[in-house]
């Protein structure tokens, strides 16, 4: 059977599911900010329940957040938060406390050494690397600049 592209294109946009993508919005929104209200409650928290000052008590909100998104994704929760919510997981702390969990994860059964701690970064570790690089570039710039 021969068809051309644009046959094949047609074929393909009958039977492909059509995208929700205002209500994707609605959740990615819904659960981001979600995300984001539960960081806010615990940084009051920390500063007025506990006394924190205000740099201590975002400081312990991130580490917070970091060991409740690894918890959630060691648990399998996170996947499941992450098929509704979508790109509203990506939160930028929480997501990528997610990467980082979700291979170490997947890769425990090799070992230690050679599973969990080498495949950690598999995801994260482009994003490490890059954001590092671009941070010497932009200070170099800043610096010539100044």
């Amino acid at each position: 059977m021969n068809i051309s592209q644009n046959e094949y294109s047609n074929m393909v946009d009958k039977v492909s599911p059509k995208s929700k993508v205002f209500k994707n919005c609605i959740n990615a929104f819904a659960v981001g900010g979600f995300i984001c209200v539960i960081g806010q409650a615990l940084t009051d928290t920390y500063q007025y329940a506990l006394g924190m000052d205000i740099q201590n008590a975002r400081c312990l909100t991130s580490i917070s957040l970091i060991f409740l998104s690894a918890l959630f994704t060691a648990l399998s929760w996170y996947d499941n938060i992450a098929k509704f919510a979508g790109a509203g997981t990506l939160v930028p702390i929480t997501g990528f406390a997610n990467a980082v969990v979700s291979p170490a994860m997947e890769f425990r059964s090799e070992g230690y050494i050679g599973g969990l701690a080498a495949k950690m970064f598999v995801i994260a570790g482009p994003v490490i690397v890059y954001g590092t690089v671009a941070s010497v570039i932009y200070g170099i710039i800043f610096f010539m600049l100044k």
